[in-house]
């Protein structure tokens, strides 16, 4: 359980960070960008829930996927695995769970015949906007791999992957189903 009775601590004040583990790392390390900017990702998905009241599954599904974040950011946030070999992550099988929800929201829609515009809704926006956030996340996941000596475990890697996809979905199923896409018009201002 996490217990914040105080907020400020003034131990970053020499710019760096605690890890989960209590090493220090300065703000702009990579594990540090990997999982701030999940969060980015998390509190944008907190704005998009403003705007989808009308679908209580759906609604319910970003909440999970809202929590399943910050799994992914615990496990980033522990560079060394805790007693016992353990440390918190994702799962394969919440990978899974994010899949047949991609699968699921993807059934009403119509294949796309062109690329799409952030846009139509606010949610389907926000959605977008959290799925470029998403890329950049996995992207730093990716850099902070293949540093030596450090690790992302693969359940968290494979998890930002499938979300990116997700929000993807979800920002056309936020679009009425797709019936509000706003549809990319190749050269239109020439």
């Amino acid at each position: 359980m996490v217990v914040l009775n105080r907020i400020y601590t003034r131990t970053g004040d020499d710019g760096t960070t605690a890890l989960g583990s209590g090493a220090r790392r300065k703000k702009y390390d990579l594990r540090v960008e990997a999982y701030g900017t999940l969060d980015e990702v998390n509190a944008t998905l907190g704005l998009v829930r403003l705007h989808t009241t009308g679908d209580a599954a759906f609604d319910a599904a970003l909440g999970r996927i809202q929590n399943d974040l910050f799994d992914v950011e615990a496990d980033l946030c522990l560079a060394e695995k805790g007693p016992g070999g353990a440390r918190l992550t994702v799962t394969d099988v919440q990978v899974a769970w994010l899949e047949g929800e991609i699968d699921r929201l993807n059934a009403d829609l119509e294949p796309l015949r062109s690329f799409i515009l952030p846009g139509g809704s606010p949610a389907s926006a926000y959605l977008h906007l959290a799925r470029t956030v998403c890329r950049r996340g996995e992207r730093i996941m990716v850099a902070l791999m293949d540093q030596a000596g450090e690790e992302v475990s693969a359940p968290s890697l494979k998890y930002v992957n499938r979300l990116s996809d997700y929000l993807f979905v979800a920002g056309r199923y936020a679009n009425d189903k797709g019936a509000k896409d706003v549809l990319w018009s190749p050269g239109q201002n020439r």
